[in-house]
């Protein structure tokens, strides 16, 4: 029998709130960080009719005012480059725009991908997702059922993925529903929620959230998505310590990206600043092959030479795993470093 918990969460929580105040037009987020002045960045404002901008001001906070090469700024602002087409890139890289039933895709054996949302707070110019036919997959409870029954359905499933879009953006009565009904499937043992949510608007993780994750029979995993270490901060890391306090195990998976984190330096300042929130590196994936996004490329050869790199700076469980997915393969695929074996 599931858990029935009541949510004591206030009549509108102050996240939600902040979703509202997004900013969604390049020239506002370029005033807001004394960049209006330059063309180069204000020439890519276009690209939003590609793939809208949304950033939450909590993140913007965390930019350098002034500073046009900000690594955050980097990962959210429209570029010219998104317009070139690029032979060996597509619209779904990972080809999942077929799903066995709509909103859950079941990629590998023992675990499933539930899109719980298709929103995000913040549109991030390198997603994987960013041409995902969202509307044929709408994070609604009609869905969510038709997913439950499949997964009922499928023993061999022992992990559910919560992910998106970013399914944080589910409100707190939405996910207890989810996590009620997962709870009375017996072979469901563990709970991974995929989140970039925490970390540009930390008050997300809200007590109601941790109190419902603490009392799951479930294993819960949460993986943030953080790629530079200026994204960590105070108040991240305290919402990062509610979720230890819950239970929860908390991983990172980045992104590498060109001109934002494709050194070992700044790899290494990015696992510290992990460590010390919390939070243990956990995959480090190169650029899935999405148009729009072959400008934060970074070759598998430069990737291989930093990692090696990265492993004679820091301790061996602050290294993530270097991997790319590949459509239709049953894992992810790690990177040969090709290091000495003898």
């Amino acid at each position: 029998m599931a858990n029935i918990v009541t949510l004591n969460t206030p009549s509108r929580e102050d996240w939600l709130q902040q979703l509202t105040e997004v900013v969604t037009e390049p020239d506002e987020l370029l005033k807001l960080l004394d960049l209006e002045h330059l063309p180069a960045l204000q020439a890519g404002a276009g690209a939003r009719r590609l793939f809208a901008l949304r950033v939450p001001r909590a993140f913007i906070r965390k930019m350098e005012k002034g500073n046009p090469q900000d690594p955050l700024l980097l990962q959210v602002i429209t570029q010219q480059e998104e317009f070139i087409s690029t032979p060996g890139y597509s619209t779904d890289p990972l080809e999942e725009q077929q799903s066995a039933v709509p909103g859950l895709l079941h990629k590998y054996r023992n675990r499933a991908l539930l899109l719980v949302k298709g929103g995000c707070a913040v549109n991030c110019r390198y997603c994987f997702r960013r041409h995902f036919p969202y509307q044929d997959n709408q994070g609604n409870k009609r869905n969510w059922q038709a997913a439950l029954d499949y997964i009922r359905q499928h023993p061999e499933l022992d992990e559910i993925i919560f992910s998106g879009g970013d399914p944080l953006m589910a409100k707190d009565h939405e996910l207890d529903w989810l996590i009620s009904e997962l709870e009375a499937i017996p072979h469901i043992l563990r709970l991974r929620i995929h989140s970039r949510l925490p970390v540009v608007i930390p008050d997300r993780i809200t007590p109601g959230l941790c109190q419902r994750l603490s009392l799951t029979r479930l294993q819960v995993i949460m993986v943030t998505h953080i790629n530079h270490a200026n994204e960590i901060d105070a108040d991240l890391t305290e919402a990062m310590a509610r979720l230890k306090r819950a239970g929860v195990l908390l991983l990172n998976q980045g992104v590498l990206l060109k001109g934002i984190n494709d050194n070992a330096a700044t790899l290494a300042a990015l696992s510290n600043a992990l460590f010390n929130a919390g939070i243990l590196p956990y995959y480090l994936h190169v650029l899935d092959k999405v148009q729009g996004a072959a400008h934060f490329y970074v070759s598998d050869e430069e990737a291989r030479k930093i990692m090696r790199e990265l492993l004679a700076m820091i301790s061996g469980y602050l290294v993530p795993k270097l991997a790319r997915e590949i459509g239709g393969e049953p894992s992810k695929t790690p990177l040969d470093l090709q290091l000495r074996q003898d």
